[in-house]
């Protein structure tokens, strides 16, 4: 659980306040499952608590302007495959706030573009522009450093 945290918070104190918060939830709402898969339950209001520190803390956030970006596609391989966890992570980190998250609930968490629009309060066209553009950014940190490690 303490992944799902770090994926969603800026920095490693913003990850245990998270962590605290979700474990508050769920022994206040343990009560309350009844069906299903309790890891799955368990990991919902970890998610939750995420996007809640998110909306309580967004102004606070850095954003970088939208109009800067450039979203293209050439077919290349990345270097992904080279990379380790903890540098993957380390990249999406650094994404601008809102394109992490949305990353996060794409990529990782599975939502579609339609929840996840619901859960932030945002456009579905929003969703999808924010991942796009996240996933370029990610391309070009993985194209930086695969020109880094070739060309010593």
């Amino acid at each position: 659980m303490k992944g799902i945290c770090l994926r969603y918070a800026q920095t490693d104190f913003e990850a245990d306040d998270i962590f605290q918060d979700a474990f508050v939830s769920v022994f206040k709402n343990i009560h309350t499952f009844r069906d299903g898969v309790f890891s799955g339950w368990i990991r919902r209001i970890f998610v939750n608590a995420a996007i809640n520190n998110y909306r309580k803390n967004v102004k606070h956030y850095n954003h970088q302007n939208s109009h800067d970006l450039e979203v293209s596609d050439d077919g290349q391989t990345n270097g992904l495959d080279e990379l380790t966890a903890q540098e993957l992570v380390t990249l999406i980190n650094e994404l601008p706030e809102g394109y992490k998250l949305v990353f996060n609930l794409n990529v990782v968490e599975g939502y579609n573009h339609a929840e996840i629009g619901e859960m932030l309060g945002i456009a579905e066209a929003t969703s999808r522009s924010q991942l796009a553009r996240a996933k370029n950014m990610l391309k070009k940190k993985l194209e930086k450093i695969n020109s880094c490690k070739y060309a010593s």
